[in-house]
């Protein structure tokens, strides 16, 4: 895979490159002021010029914005930016990143129907498969080692409808072998969605290696700043939906008012189309002012998201080196046994998102968050601004011991988001929060606390 920084585009006007599209892409002329922003189009709804447009939008058969809930102009200039950057055909925003997976597993997944999803993912969307689903009659499957892929392969039943994983996973990052998985989906007759919120597409771009849609929290790293929700539903527009039609008649055998499948309505954009109405029937409605925002903050994903990658090793390695320290999850480290997967998907950099887990268990991790100075102690990532959280009594506070266990999500472990502060000053404020963490743990052992 090419360097993202690498100008792609050939001398006769080829495709530009990332930074350039990140800036430019889906780019469109906004009424007769011409503004270089995208306006916000703050409004529930838009006005018809006469009765049968007003059928025509409702019947799908005239392009155009009806209500808000279904598409706005700033919503739809969000949606052409990220689908260019993740090489897609179509997106759609909503309102967060777990409506976007929602959407995703709603648009296709039936009662009765199942899904294949891998272990290691954010807590929230486990708890949405495994909790929230069942109670539909959708069953899961978790693949406890991506890296296995007979689990994988073993996983897939006759009613199974999709596969669900993370580029990076959420808090150890550990790296997925995205081409792999893409295969093993294709040949059961079924589409991977990738979550490339902690990667980004500067890092990396599933659809370029066989994803079929990809789903982002856009109030990460795409947003940037830690201030507004959003997440992206992202349709590569490659799936032959039409060779599966008992598997998916939503797409391909149901008629609309028009008398045309989605598939025959809308193409390659199937999928999308189809999604847009499940998020409009549902209605996780994204705000035209954080559509605004996100497509702010996608205008430097690039900058950013190299710098805090960078960074993140620099803080990794560091820590790696510490006596207090147990151990790092950091797939850019060479003692990482996803080191191998992150040179092959991210040679641009790691992300900045990963654990650390300190000697002296929960008192110790405790007593090393309440240290921090620089850190903010919340739940969030990719924010400009350098988070820690404790998962095992945050994020996972749902899971047994046992569950938190097999996921190696030990009382000692400290997830990290690496902002964009001077290296040295968060490298010097972890050190004195190791110092302190160590002399809590030395009293502690000394029967003196």
């Amino acid at each position: 895979m090419p360097s993202s920084d690498a100008p792609d585009r050939a001398p006769s006007g080829g495709r530009l490159g990332f930074a350039t599209r990140q800036l430019h892409a889906g780019d469109e002329q906004h009424g007769p002021h011409a503004p270089r922003a995208t306006p916000i189009y703050l409004t529930a709804g838009f006005e018809f010029d006469d009765f049968d447009q007003a059928h025509g939008r409702f019947a799908g058969t005239v392009s155009g914005f009806s209500y808000t809930r279904v598409g706005n102009p700033t919503n739809a200039a969000a949606e052409r930016r990220i689908a260019d950057l993740e090489s897609a055909k179509d997106a759609l925003l909503v309102g967060s990143g777990q409506a976007a997976v929602a959407t995703t597993v709603l648009a296709l997944v039936s009662a009765g129907d199942h899904i294949v999803a891998a272990s290691s993912l954010y807590e929230g969307t486990r708890e949405f498969l495994r909790d929230d689903l069942s109670r539909l009659g959708i069953t899961v499957d978790f693949v406890s080692d991506a890296r296995d892929l007979d689990e994988w392969d073993a996983a897939f039943r006759p009613e199974t409808r999709l596969v669900l994983a993370e580029s990076i996973p959420n808090p150890k990052n550990d790296v997925l072998d995205i081409a792999a998985i893409a295969a093993i989906a294709h040949r059961h007759g079924v589409p991977l969605a990738i979550d490339n919120t902690l990667a980004t597409p500067y890092l990396v771009r599933p659809i370029e290696h066989g994803a079929d849609i990809i789903v982002h929290s856009a109030s990460k790293f795409l947003a940037g700043h830690g201030s507004v929700l959003g997440g992206f539903v992202v349709d590569a527009g490659t799936f032959a939906w039409g060779d599966y039609p008992d598997k998916y008649p939503q797409l391909v055998v149901e008629r609309g008012p028009d008398g045309r499948t989605h598939l025959e309505r809308a193409g390659a954009a199937a999928f999308t189309e189809f999604a847009r109405r499940v998020a409009m029937r549902y209605g996780p409605s994204p705000s035209p002012l954080n559509a605004f925002l996100i497509l702010q903050g996608i205008e430097t994903l690039s900058l950013r998201v190299k710098h805090q990658s960078a960074a993140a090793l620099q803080v990794a390695e560091w820590l790696e080196k510490q006596p207090g320290v147990v151990s790092v999850d950091y797939s850019g480290l060479a003692s990482s046994s996803y080191h191998e997967l992150a040179e092959q998907y991210l040679p641009d950099g790691q992300g900045s998102v990963f654990a650390v887990t300190i000697h002296g268990g929960l008192e110790a991790a405790r007593v090393f968050q309440n240290s921090l100075q620089l850190f903010t102690r919340m739940t969030h990532l990719g924010d400009v601004r350098s988070l820690v959280l404790h998962p095992a009594t945050t994020t996972h506070v749902g899971s047994t011991d046992e569950q938190r266990a097999a996921r190696g999500i030990e009382p000692g472990l400290l997830r990290l988001s690496i902002g964009l502060e001077d290296v040295e000053d968060l490298i010097g404020d972890l050190s004195q929060a190791l110092e302190a963490a160590a002399s809590a743990r030395l009293l502690t052992e000394a029967g003196l606390a």
